[in-house]
């Protein structure tokens, strides 16, 4: 492919507006430095140009001057508010017409409105937990959902609201813990059948080939995805309550303190079912490119679709899907540069 003019386009922890009030875990899904700088480090040497931005208020004047000298946007900005703020850096793009890396407008969306998503899924018949929006801390439990019960906002993403507490065993815990999302976060509560089994994550790359087009390398299989080895996420080593748990202080605090297994030791049976569903998930809410989707098993063993993130987490060390990279050897240079050559297929700049 021939060398790309790119907006690396991010946004810093660093560089997080701050509001009175806000959970300390507010800014967790923001990128650092470390990430940016290994990004832009990949894309040079994959032959482009970078140009980094951040992702804040000044972005969309800044594009308007730039027009005509970026060829696409690299995008990985997971914005500062709203409830579709994953969307807001697209949708600037659209408007703009600038192409750009990853899913589109609605696919984010839906991705960080864990409900809607889990909606998708079970109207293609995709296995995820029963489960309830709250709107209010005194809403009645609907009928079929029992305790255990697992509670989470319905539009945060790396683990944020998620902490040993999140278990809810009994009515007066529910209630709590309700008053504590719907009041911290200000918005809607998910509460879902808690699933107890293992936790793993699947990581896809490609998009759905076009009648007679080729995958985009002997990566790929003849439907044009790239699936990752499967990663089992144990939180057994973390003493304590939050043992089963992936909190966001393990996420972001202490996210070596656990054990990544990749590939997961897991029946072969269950392995190629958690590899279905993670394309089924991904092309029922129209994601493209890259994305990672969550599963957990239910007692019986069976999985169940937790939520897809389409924005994944690129940093080279830590992140789950550079992980399940790393474990078959597939290079974080090539990597990156294949998430550019996928969009740049979608858009006919790869010629």
């Amino acid at each position: 492919m021939r060398s790309l003019r790119i907006a690396l386009l991010y946004n810093l922890k660093a560089n997080a507006p701050h509001e009175p009030g806000e959970p300390v875990d507010a800014s967790a899904e923001l990128d650092s430095e470390e990430t940016v700088q290994a990004l832009q480090q990949a894309l040079e040497d994959g032959g482009h140009q970078v140009l980094p931005l951040e992702g804040d208020v000044q972005l969309y004047p800044t594009l308007q001057r730039l027009r005509g000298r970026i060829d696409i946007a690299f995008n990985i900005c997971e914005g500062h508010r709203g409830d579709s703020r994953e969307s807001q850096i697209p949708a600037m793009l659209e408007m703009l017409g600038i192409p750009y890396t990853a899913s589109q407008v609605l696919a984010h969306a839906l991705s960080l409105d864990k409900a809607m998503a889990k909606r998708i899924w079970m109207s293609h018949g995709l296995p995820t937990a029963a489960f309830q929006v709250f709107e209010s801390p005194d809403e009645p439990l609907q009928a079929g959902l029992s305790f255990p019960l697992f509670a989470k906002p319905v539009g945060e993403g790396t683990g944020k609201g998620i902490d040993a507490e999140s278990i809810v065993r009994d009515e007066p815990e529910l209630r709590v813990r309700l008053r504590s999302l719907i009041c911290a976060y200000r918005q809607l509560a998910l509460v879902e059948t808690y699933l107890p089994g293992r936790e793993f994550t699947v990581g896809v790359l490609g998009n759905r080939l076009a009648p007679k087009e080729s995958p985009l390398s002997g990566r790929y299989d003849e439907r044009g995805f790239h699936l990752f080895p499967v990663l089992e996420i144990d939180t057994s080593p973390v003493a304590g309550s939050e043992r089963g748990v992936y909190t966001n202080r393990i996420k972001s605090d202490i996210p070596l303190a656990i054990n990544y297994l990749c590939p997961a030791q897991v029946d072969s049976a269950i392995g190629l079912e958690l590899k279905a569903l993670a394309v089924q998930a991904f092309l029922s809410i129209r994601a493209l490119d890259v994305s990672r989707v969550d599963f957990r098993l239910d007692a019986a063993g069976k999985p169940h679709l937790l939520e897809i993130n389409t924005l994944p987490g690129m940093n080279p060390t830590i992140s789950d899907l550079c992980i399940m990279a790393r474990a078959e050897e597939f290079a974080y240079v090539e990597l990156v540069n294949d998430i550019v050559r996928l969009a740049a297929r979608r858009y006919g700049l790869d010629t």
